[in-house]
This record gives structure tokens, C-alpha cells and sequence, in this order.
């Protein structure tokens, strides 16, 4: 069931975070796309943020296997670390080449912002869906 939280966490991620991030450089004019981008994305045609963040919900599943035995700071420096380098890189290094991308420094950076955000993201859903709360009711005594 855990393992389910992590893909609903990466994909939640994407959608407010990552997405988040995008929306921020579009609005700085630093990138030409707007975020939530619901052109359909070949074979099946859903819209790109869905099918990205169906993706990130496939990398919540590795993230979450990192973070998930962490406590406090290492918790959070892994989740921003893995999430900005991992996907940057599988990105940069396979999916722009097979699109016929640029990669270039820009790109790179980019990437490790929204990806770095996304596993802060991932990070903090998990965090809420896992953390302890504190019972309704209590015993008082037998009353």
C-alpha cells in the first residue's frame, strides 16, 4: 500500500510543485511554455501534464524507497537531491535526445530546479500521509 502512496505522492508532486516551478519561469519569461500543458502527447493522446505527471508518479516509487528510512534533514536533502538529479538526467540523457531536444546548460539547470522541487514535493506528501496523529479520544480512566 505504501508503494501506492508513492506513485499518488510523485504524481500530486508534479501537479503542484513541479508544475508549481514551471508556472514561475513562465511567468519570469524565462521559458516559452506555460505550465499545465494539456496538448495530447502520442500514442494515447492525454495531455502532457497528465502524462508527465503519470511519470512522476513512476518516480515516486524509487524516491520514496530512498527517503522512506531517513529522519529530519537527511530525509529532506535526499528527496530534494534524488528528485532534481536522477529525473534531470534520465531526461537529458535519453528522452531529449530521442525528441531531437537541445540539452544545453540552461536546460540542465531548469531541470534540476523543477525536478528538486517535485522531490520536495513527494517528500512532504509522503511525510503528511505518514506522519503520527494524535488519537481523537482518549482514555480517561475507563470514562
Amino acid at each position: 500500500m505504501s508503494w501506492l502512496k508513492a506513485f499518488v505522492a510523485g504524481f500530486l508532486a508534479t501537479l503542484l510543485c513541479h508544475q508549481a516551478v514551471v508556472g514561475l519561469f513562465y511567468l519570469a519569461g524565462m521559458i516559452p511554455a506555460p505550465p499545465f500543458n494539456l496538448s495530447p502527447v502520442p500514442p494515447l493522446g492525454v495531455p502532457q501534464v497528465i502524462s508527465l505527471a503519470f511519470w512522476g508518479g513512476v518516480w515516486g516509487l524509487p524516491l520514496w524507497w530512498l527517503i522512506r528510512s531517513r529522519r529530519r534533514l537527511k530525509y529532506t536533502l535526499t528527496a530534494l537531491v534524488a528528485g532534481a538529479i536522477a529525473p534531470t538526467a534520465v531526461a537529458m540523457l535519453v528522452v531529449f535526445p530521442l525528441k531531437g531536444l537541445a540539452v544545453n546548460p540552461q536546460t540542465v539547470l531548469g531541470g534540476l530546479l523543477v525536478n528538486g522541487a517535485w522531490g520536495l514535493g513527494v517528500a512532504v506528501l509522503m511525510w503528511l500521509i505518514h506522519r503520527q496523529r494524535p488519537p481523537v479520544f482518549q482514555d480517561k480512566g475507563g470514562r
